[in-house]
């Protein structure tokens, strides 16, 4: 069962709005064992909507629809969808009377603009929009089906929880798919492949092998595909673990899961806390950690420190440190992640210094130049890196790279 989705509006093709919608329902409908076979977005256009329906329909079994169902003139897609099939509009009566129900919850008049967002092509099924007043819409035609949903997150995910995955899986048998994750950190995509050519030549036809790079990561994915669920999941686990043997050290987890995520998971399990000091990252690597619900169990807190001032009042570093050996040197980092430790109170602490650019660079310390520090009451490691002249790469690839260097200090707990 193929899918293809299709997103309407110019605020998408502007950029003003990121287009979140697509990639929340492909992961929906795959888990329900239906492939996405494209995704496209088009303006609000009769002749744009109206070509890509038309493609769309060539290359999947359902083409599913989001935005342009709003009440202003510029919303088109319900008279473009009627002009497609070749029929005319109609009142419903269900979404009129929601939209009615609405409209009197808030005490707002209804205009003749609202009225006519209950108006649907004729030969739709009418889905109920219970978040707001534009009516979802079923089609099921020519062999084919399609869904139109509003454009508005939630509205959206609603229906399509609600409504119209349940409606899919009662009225089609749809195969299994299976996806497994493996997160690997500090080896490239090509090394990587180079490394696991030959288990990758021996995957069987319904078993694909996906790389998903990231700056300083790479998610391996197993995909798999039929109707045995349990053969699957056997076949997949079974990969996978060959997978995990060669690659060895550069694997950080066995599951699709943030990096930083997962060393929250570990260190919770353990009774672990942690603190940061960060510069050139200006507390990114903070946000990669409280973005998490339950952060606070380990994660304590820390410093942002740019200036010398604040390295030597907050973190404890010496003055002559700085002075003779500058911010970005293996010596402040250091006595910053020490610092860090001793202030903070934490179990492990993560310490980085460097220059992110695009300037501040000299001959010795180039823009990239980057001292990391992870360190526990037992050991410290520091590692030096030199990355790119990109600032916000730099910030990036820092955070991976000491959150790499604090997963393998953690892995030292197991042994």
């Amino acid at each position: 069962m193929l899918a293809e989705i299709i997103t309407i509006g110019d605020e998408i093709l502007i950029g003003q709005i990121v287009d979140t919608n697509s990639a929340w329902m492909a992961g929906q409908l795959n888990n329900a064992g239906i492939r996405v076979k494209q995704i496209s977005s088009v303006s609000d256009n009769r002749e744009h909507i109206l070509t890509a329906l038309g493609e769309a329909a060539k290359r999947a079994d359902m083409i599913f629809i989001t935005g342009g169902l709003g009440p202003t003139k510029d919303d088109i897609t319900k008279t473009t969808l009627a002009e497609y099939f070749g029929v005319g509009m109609v009142e419903n009566k269900d979404a009129l009377n929601n939209v009615l129900r609405i409209f009197e919850r808030y005490n707002r008049p209804l205009l003749t603009v609202n009225k006519k967002q209950a108006e649907v092509p004729e030969n739709c099924e009418v889905i109920i929009n219970k978040n707001g007043t534009a009516p979802g819409m079923w089609f099921n035609e020519g062999g084919k089906v399609y869904v139109s949903m509003p454009g508005v997150p939630f509205e959206m995910m609603y229906m399509m929880e609600e409504e119209v995955i349940p409606k899919i899986k009662s009225l089609f048998k749809l195969p299994v798919i299976i996806h497994k994750t493996i997160l690997t950190v500090g080896e490239g995509e090509s090394f990587l492949a180079e490394r696991i050519a030959d288990i990758e030549d021996a995957l069987p036809d319904y078993i694909k092998l996906a790389y998903l790079p990231k700056l300083g990561q790479v998610r391996l994915r197993l995909s798999g595909y039929g109707d045995d669920e349990a053969f699957l999941k056997d076949k997949i686990n079974e990969f996978a673990t060959k997978l995990i043997d060669r690659i060895g050290d550069f694997v950080v987890a066995d599951e699709d899961i943030p990096l930083e995520k997962n060393i929250l998971n570990f260190m919770e399990k353990r009774g672990l806390t942690l603190s940061v000091a960060e510069s050139c990252t200006g507390g990114y690597i903070s946000h990669l950690f409280t973005q998490h619900a339950g952060s606070s169990t380990v994660f304590y807190g820390g410093a942002v420190s740019y200036s010398y001032e604040l390295k030597e009042s907050i973190l404890g570093v010496k003055h002559e440190t700085l002075l003779q050996y500058g911010a970005v040197s293996e010596q402040t980092v250091k006595e910053m992640v020490e610092g860090a430790l001793l202030n903070f109170k934490s179990d492990y602490a993560i310490a980085v210094t460097g220059i992110a650019g695009p300037g501040g660079g000299t001959a010795d310390k180039p823009v990239g130049t980057v001292w990391i520090a992870a360190a526990s009451a037992g050991k410290t490691a520091i590692k030096k890196f030199t990355f790119g002249s990109r600032r916000q790469q730099n910030i990036e690839r820092s955070a991976t790279s000491a959150l790499f260097m604090l997963n393998t200090l953690l892995k030292e707990v197991e042994k």
